[in-house]
């Protein structure tokens, strides 16, 4: 608004110092400084500012297992997953200028956004936070850790990534920490958390071949525009299964305090930690962006005690060694598609 109705003249600094010797000195010694400015801004911009941007899109994330326990206490999973959904595709309706495309994309393309929205989002979100009101914080984050190694076994039966030796010792190190961790002999003596854990399981398998299938989508579209799509689809979905929830529950008895806890899970771990890893991603391999994704459980394990009161065991400490190896195997150093994959969805881990 300021810059149109004053109008600073161009500034030359060929023109203010002329030719003599001295001027050509001064726009050497102001070329060589500005130079020096831009170059150290810019390295300081590709080599400081997205790493700190990584680490603050994971303790959005890790946050947010946290944030919903605490606003499960007040509405059922049904109407958190409906409210979230919701409130995110208005936010992202807002933010992103080119939704309007969505109308003019090609009918196989629609049917891959609403399999992938499917998979990704309404799935994905009532398995996950069902299970995440029936389990412990510590459960549900350490079993979302799995979903790399989800994503590779589907993107190895899509054809896009080979079966290694490695693959699969990593595939193996992970699904015998689950199991060790669900411990299906020994279901009967906590029957809801057993079950509360297998549905985050099948929470990561469909969050695992949603990302598989939706590469092409992502590569085609970016990113952003994908996630908004998905979760416009997602709310027309979840939108009658949501109003029966809200009709059932009484939302009129939630607290201020429960709003402002779901209010900050729809802005910060639903949608501002997106745009940060969509710009962190441009200046950073993502390989790396995928080792800082493991960032997430550590936040959840470090604050679930404090906050939510949960307990650390000999049984979790076991199974969070053996699915980590597992994960670690598949992802560090590796050049597999599906790690890539990975690292485009920052929520991969904190969904």
């Amino acid at each position: 608004m300021w810059s149109q109705s004053i109008n600073f003249p161009p500034f030359d600094i060929k023109e203010e110092f002329g030719h003599n010797p001295l001027s050509t000195s001064l726009l050497a010694r102001h070329n060589y400084v500005t130079k020096g400015m831009s170059s150290s801004s810019s390295l300081a911009e590709r080599t400081i500012a997205p790493h700190l941007a990584l680490i603050l899109v994971q303790i959005m994330f890790g946050t947010w297992p946290i944030f919903g326990k605490i606003v499960l206490r007040s509405m059922s999973s049904t109407s958190l997953v409906g409210l979230r959904i919701c409130g995110a595709a208005i936010v992202f309706t807002l933010l992103q200028p080119k939704l309007g495309e969505l109308r003019r994309l090609p009918k196989r393309v629609i049917l891959w956004l609403v399999l992938s929205s499917l998979l990704g989002v309404v799935a994905n979100q009532l398995l996950y936070v069902k299970g995440l009101s029936l389990t412990t914080v510590i459960n549900a984050t350490l079993l979302s850790t799995t979903i790399p190694v989800f994503t590779l076994a589907v993107s190895i039966a899509l054809g896009h990534d080979r079966s290694t030796l490695r693959n699969i010792a990593g595939i193996g190190l992970a699904v015998a920490g689950v199991v060790y961790l669900v411990d299906p002999f020994r279901a009967s003596f906590s029957a809801q958390t057993t079950l509360g854990n297998i549905l985050v399981i099948g929470n990561s398998l469909c969050y695992g071949a949603y990302i598989a299938v939706s590469r092409d989508l992502v590569k085609r579209y970016g990113a952003l525009n994908v996630i908004s799509w998905l979760f416009i689809i997602a709310a027309v979905v979840a939108l009658p299964l949501s109003a029966y929830a809200w009709s059932v529950d009484s939302l009129g008895s939630v607290s201020i305090g429960a709003w402002i806890t779901l209010i900050y899970v729809i802005l910060i771990p639903t949608v501002g930690a997106y745009y940060l890893n969509a710009w962190a991603l441009t200046l950073v391999a993502p390989s790396i962006v995928a080792i800082y994704i493991y960032l997430q459980p550590l936040m959840a394990f470090g604050l679930a005690p404090l906050v939510l009161g949960e307990d650390w065991n000999s049984r979790t400490l076991v199974a969070c060694a053996l699915i980590f190896a597992g994960v670690a195997v598949v992802t560090i150093g590796s050049r597999s598609r599906a790690v890539e994959e990975v690292s485009e969805h920052p929520e991969a881990l904190g969904h």
